[in-house]
């Protein structure tokens, strides 16, 4: 394919994705949760709310609510999700009152290989009702540690790769080779964009990962050895539809977490174009939106 057929493919998807986004958008403005898993909807659309980390809780949840999106992964900026307990309830207060469900939280760091701190975390998590923690940069001599509380609380832990700058974690499969030998609730996230930096096949690694992989943070790049190259999804190189087969051939329980990084003063006009593309795709593949 040239690449002039391949932009017009782009461009072809991009209009198919927009029509599909108005198609999406509600006549009022609550609507709810995104139901399980289902022939109609094979991957799972979230948020992650570092896109919108410059905005306050209550802008964040008008915000979700015109995309048409209910699934959060939260994070502990502004108020998004406090660590304070009282200031976390009043949070989930309000995102239950929005018809919002809070699927994942992070990224959270483990600094310390101690019971202690550690235990902050899963307790923070389990007020919330979450069900998996995006863990950045753990030491691996604190996975075992960090293993015994996934085991206690029964939440899982979904460690994301950093990209050729990490150390450790640049790739979702350096996750792999920590974790394969232990408890099947310790896995990875795949952050698309640091992945495909770390010299990844990001299709290649939701296959190898498979069970272990519990969550997505979605991003688009249109120059795969430059982290500035971002863009919003659909307007870069990440093979976003061989990324969803990929994703329905694996049984993917999670959610694929947009999580656009530029533009952190107006967000929205690339958020909208992401979700829209998003959902051209899926419906381009014969699901509804």
């Amino acid at each position: 394919m040239s690449k002039k057929d391949s932009v017009s493919r782009r461009d072809f998807v991009r209009s198919s994705a927009l029509v599909a986004a108005a198609l999406a958008t509600p006549s009022k403005v609550f609507a709810l949760p995104p139901t399980p898993l289902s022939a109609n909807a094979p991957v799972r659309l979230g948020l992650a709310s570092y896109t919108f980390r410059n905005f306050n809780r209550a802008q964040l949840i008008g915000f979700m609510k015109q995309l048409n999106v209910f699934a959060l992964n939260a994070k502990d900026v502004k108020d998004h999700l406090p660590v304070d307990p009282q200031e976390e309830s009043a949070a989930f207060a309000d995102y239950a009152a929005a018809g919002i469900m809070l699927h994942a939280a992070g990224t959270i760091y483990f600094p310390k290989d101690e019971d202690a701190d550690i235990r902050t975390k899963f307790e923070y998590c389990k007020q919330a009702r979450i069900g998996v923690i995006v863990a950045g940069d753990p030491a691996p001599e604190t996975l075992p540690r960090i293993e015994k509380f996934v085991k206690e609380y029964d939440i899982r832990i979904a460690i994301h790769n950093h990209g050729p700058e990490d150390k450790i974690w640049r790739s979702p499969l350096d996750v792999l080779k920590a974790v394969k030998e232990m408890d099947p609730r310790m896995g990875c996230c795949i952050d698309v964009g640091h992945a495909a930096r770390a010299g990844a096949d990001v299709v290649q690694a939701i296959h190898e990962t498979g069970p272990r992989l519990f969550n997505i943070h979605m991003k688009d790049l249109t120059n795969f050895e430059s982290k500035e190259s971002q863009v919003a999804v659909g307007d870069g190189v990440v093979p976003v539809r061989k990324m969803f087969e990929a994703l329905i051939a694996t049984k993917y329980q999670g959610f694929v977490d947009l999580e656009y990084e530029i533009h952190p003063e107006d967000p929205m006009p690339g958020v909208i174009a992401s979700f829209a593309y998003m959902r051209g795709v899926l419906v381009g593949m014969g699901f509804a939106s």
